[in-house]
């Protein structure tokens, strides 16, 4: 129920008209860096004097050429004018003598691409228009051509006409005309371009392009296969630049930066790409405090000037916290509604279910309050003097009160209360936490400010977990390359699931939107967790564990998600959104229908042949 719910309140939220106006300020003055820097030239090169959106009352008398999109027409009058930088409203002459001009404005359709010459005039007295940046102003056409006529679209270019998210993709190169697309794209530009200025620039980081076509890595994700003309033989994409930035510093590159293209097989996840991008580091001679103050400085340097400026350091807090408190390793913490332990108020309590979750190893009861909860949620432990639930007659009346007071209830508060394995009670709080939060949203209750951006350090992960399918074997909790915690070397070879780890994630608001640790760079240590711990083949390894050998310097480094980061930092309601063109939730392109069969013949250079699915398979499948 309470999926259903969430994602019914939670909707695709578009723009107003108003808001359309505020992005299109917003990017105006976005265009100016800083107060040292020029404000580019946008009309060099082409075959405009000026963009549609950056006319004022100073270009008076200016005689101007504009090319761009005609967005609205009335009544053969006047049209307005789009371009990337914004509006501009254009009067169609009426006279005679223009009336080729008034035929290619007046019958040209709605969206078609046009070039206007004429002077800038000033409107009527009390015909402007405060909302628009060019609202004190009209172009006054003497010249049109038509550079190109458009036929009828399958949308508006509207930001406020709703569009499904698979049209939207089909014809994503209408889409990018909406403000909000031009918005997100080039606000991400501008970030990625100050975050080139501050590693490089300013900390002499080297921007080195890593390879794609790479090979098979074990562990991790999985990764998309790529045929060679090799028999037998294949590439994959790699999941990441790890092994070779781990490479450029055994090489003595020392500070390695790029904006890396990473490519992961996840199958049909909603809010995942098959192919992102991450703004990817790497140092030498570097503790975890190092790269984290580098990271907080790079966020505070590109951080948009119309939010709210990021203050440094930021918090941190170890996994076991996170865990216990928000029952995640990415709480949301710009909202409480925090996990408590209840364990020691029940420990002689005589109901069964949780005398027999307290016996078991691990066992615990936890409970988090939920404000106002009362009229949103099926009420399970209700705060009133009367304990009105199915559970409230086994709570003796002391506890009650215990709880009361333990979780500082009020009256339409409500209780939920599980009991079991720690990191299972945990987990299972954590999400309704989440659910309960959006439900109370729904209502009206505010918990979550949107303007709010709070950053968190997740710290001292275990370095590696059970296996889900057979518990008595461990796997990497990040990637087999993560050195471990130094006060926990000794459990290595004896208790290695005891072990902590040197990785540190990144979180805003509840997204984890980076990740990564200090490597190991001894090549013992490494054959050891590759080929003992972990049970790996390491001949798929040999390389790096070879150049590990050859005098391999301490290293460490983290990769950014940029696409997560953007969808954060703009409000899109998807990564999707932040991306020029982006593959359906599916992994499929649905513009050019890709991915595509290919011929046979097309296949043979390759040496394999296409199995189809069996009917029963194919269901499967679906």
């Amino acid at each position: 129920m309470f999926c259903s719910l969430s994602r019914l309140y939670r909707g695709l939220s578009r723009p107003t008209r108003r808001t359309t106006q505020l992005i299109w300020s917003s990017f105006s003055r976005s265009l100016v860096l800083s107060s040292q820097r020029r404000i580019p030239e946008l009309s060099s090169f082409v075959a405009r004097t000026n963009t549609c959106g950056e006319l004022r009352s100073s270009h008076l008398g200016q005689e101007v050429t504009l090319c761009g999109w005609i967005q609205y027409r009335r009544q053969n009058i006047f049209l307005v004018l789009r371009d990337f930088h914004g509006l501009v409203q254009v009067i169609i002459p009426q006279d005679e003598s223009a009336a080729s001009v008034k035929k290619i404005l007046c019958e040209a359709p709605m969206e078609s691409v046009v070039q206007v010459s004429g002077t800038v005039i000033s409107r009527p007295p009390g015909q402007e228009n405060p909302k628009m940046p060019t609202g004190e102003i009209e172009i006054k056409v003497k010249t049109a051509k038509l550079l190109n006529s458009c036929k009828k679209l399958p949308f508006e270019i509207k930001d406020f006409v709703k569009k499904t998210e698979a049209l939207r993709l089909r014809y994503r190169y209408l889409d990018l005309r909406g403000v909000q697309m031009q918005y997100n794209l080039r606000l991400r530009s501008q970030m990625v371009m100050k975050m080139r200025e501050y590693l490089c620039n300013l900390h002499g980081f080297v921007d080195i392009e890593t390879p794609t076509l790479f090979k098979r890595t074990p562990g991790g994700a999985k990764e998309f296969v790529i045929p060679s003309r090799e028999p037998g033989k294949f590439y994959s994409l790699p999941q990441s630049p790890q092994q070779f930035k781990q490479l450029l510093m055994v090489g003595g590159l020392d500070r390695y930066f790029q904006v890396a293209r990473c490519y992961r097989d996840e199958g049909s996840r909603p809010d995942r790409q098959p192919e992102f991008t991450q703004i990817d580091i790497e140092m030498s001679f570097v503790e975890q405090t190092g790269i984290q103050s580098l990271i907080e400085g790079l966020l505070q340097y590109s951080w948009p000037s119309d939010r709210d400026p990021v203050v440094v350091p930021f918090p941190s807090m170890t996994f076991a916290e996170a865990l216990a408190s928000y029952g995640t390793d990415k709480p949301d913490t710009r909202f409480g509604m925090k996990i408590v332990d209840i364990s020691d108020m029940f420990r002689n309590t005589e109901v069964g279910f949780l005398q027999d979750a307290l016996s078991k190893p691990q066992g615990t009861i936890k409970a988090i309050c939920i404000p106002e909860g009362e009229e949103v949620l099926p009420i399970f432990l209700k705060t009133n003097n009367n304990w009105n639930s199915p559970v409230a007659k086994f709570i003796m009346e002391e506890q009650g009160l215990g709880l009361i007071r333990l979780l500082e209830t009020q009256e339409e508060d409500v209780v939920l209360l599980t009991a079991g394995e720690h990191k299972k009670a945990c987990s299972l709080l954590g999400k309704l936490r989440l659910e309960c939060a959006d439900l109370l949203e729904a209502r009206g209750v505010v918990l979550r400010d949107p303007a709010l951006f709070s950053f968190l350090w997740v710290v001292d992960f275990p370095l590696f977990f059970p296996k889900e399918e057979n518990p008595e074997e461990l796997e990497t909790a990040h990637h087999p390359f993560t050195a471990p915690h130094p006060s926990d070397i000794h459990h290595l070879y004896t208790e290695p699931q005891k072990v902590r780890s040197q990785h540190y994630d990144l979180v805003l608001n509840g997204s984890e939107i980076g990740g990564g640790s200090i490597r190991i760079h001894d090549a013992e240590l490494q054959h050891y967790i590759l080929a003992t711990v972990l049970k790996e083949d390491v001949k798929l390894l040999s390389h790096l564990l070879q150049a590990l050998d050859y005098g391999a310097p301490p290293h460490g480094g983290i990769a950014i998600g940029l696409d997560r980061l953007m969808c954060l930092v703009t409000g899109a309601p998807s990564i999707r959104d932040v991306i020029a063109f982006p593959k359906s939730f599916q992994g499929h392109d649905l513009m050019s229908n890709a991915p595509d069969s290919i011929p046979p013949e097309e296949l043979k250079p390759y040496h394999i042949q296409v199995s189809w699915p069996t009917d029963s398979e194919t269901k499967r499948v679906h």
